[in-house]
């Protein structure tokens, strides 16, 4: 047995649930890796099963251990495992990540290239893996479309914004503030739309000479859902991945007729269950970050211990760019 620290909730929350605690580790049972955790990624999803939030997470019955993505060393493999040796740098999407030492099944474990490391891949893997599924899959973007990204310049939107220029999209993304304009203007959008100041649909509207966006992705919910069909263009989609603002609720399916509109709201889980398709939705993502089309730079870092205080300044748009918990 190995002990190991990990933080668990008891109860739904605000971040005064999340505590820490000494658990112990068995070996690895066959099929599973051991990994010794030297990067946790925080997400916002991670807030909405905090809270009890609706959404992708099933009922867990308490003490429930947050997290979904990390990176770290192999320490020890199990029986009938194949493919990764120990000492390995490694990254996985997979719930409980808040924990220093884990063991997780190897087929949801991917193996890290040499030119990502183990804090970016343990801070990006999760939205990297949402952005190439986003991209590349559900909606596959092409060079002349237009891309709405709300939340432009937070985590999942510096990757969205880089990735989809890269495809050849013009990208207009919405902020709250200059600041987080700034951020987004360097992080791959052509137009950053500050909502607090303007009307970001009549805004996006007048960029696109009338016309509307081809696919907005929607990470914030609640506030801006309704607005977006407004500046989509006839057959366009909009995408609902994330509600950082509150769910959206029963709206009138009327109002996607009049252009043909679609809606969506997908989740991580359905696009990577197959181990195949995790592993090469991770390689593309690993490629986009080697050749430069997504720049990513770890924004704020804090020891696990800390976490509450993470929590609270994420919860609060606080934060630029990708998160990590340090253990």
């Amino acid at each position: 047995m190995t002990q190991s620290v990990a933080i668990h909730i008891h109860r739904h929350g605000d971040a005064e649930v999340l505590s820490d605690t000494v658990v112990e580790v068995p070996p690895p049972a066959a099929g599973e890796l051991q990994i010794r955790q030297s990067a946790i990624g925080l997400n916002f999803a991670d807030i909405y099963q905090r809270r009890g939030s609706q959404g992708p997470h099933a009922a867990t019955p308490f003490p429930i251990t947050l997290g979904a993505q990390g990176a770290g060393v192999v320490e020890a493999i199990g029986a009938g495992v194949t493919g990764f040796a120990r000492g390995q740098a490694v990254a996985y999407v997979h719930a409980g990540a808040y924990q220093v030492t884990r063991n997780l099944p190897a087929h949801r474990v991917v193996p890290l290239p040499d030119t990502v490391s183990q804090e970016l891949a343990g801070a990006t893997l999760l939205r990297g893996l949402t952005a190439e599924y986003l991209l590349r899959r559900l909606h596959v973007v092409r060079p002349g479309q237009t891309v709405l990204v709300h939340a432009a310049a937070g985590g999942m939107g510096v990757i969205l914004s880089q990735w989809a220029r890269a495809l050849g999209a013009t990208v207009i993304g919405t902020v709250g503030s200059p600041e987080k304009a700034r951020v987004a203007l360097s992080h791959g959008c052509h137009h950053a739309v500050d909502y607090r100041r303007e009307d970001f649909a009549a805004r996006t509207l007048a960029l696109t000479g009338g016309a509307g966006v081809d696919v907005v992705y929607d990470a914030v919910g609640k506030d801006v859902f309704l607005p977006s069909l407004q500046c989509t263009r006839p057959r366009g989609i909009v995408i609902s991945y994330g509600t950082a603002s509150g769910d959206v609720e029963a709206f009138d399916l009327q109002l996607l007729h009049a252009k043909s509109l679609s809606v969506c709201r997908p989740t991580l889980r359905s696009f990577i269950a197959d181990p195949q398709e995790l592993r090469a939705a991770a390689r593309a993502f690993f490629g986009a970050l080697t050749e430069g089309q997504v720049r990513l730079e770890i924004g704020h870092r804090y020891a696990l211990a800390d976490v509450r205080r993470a929590h609270r300044e994420l919860e609060g748009r606080a934060t630029t760019g990708a998160t990590v918990l340090i253990p």
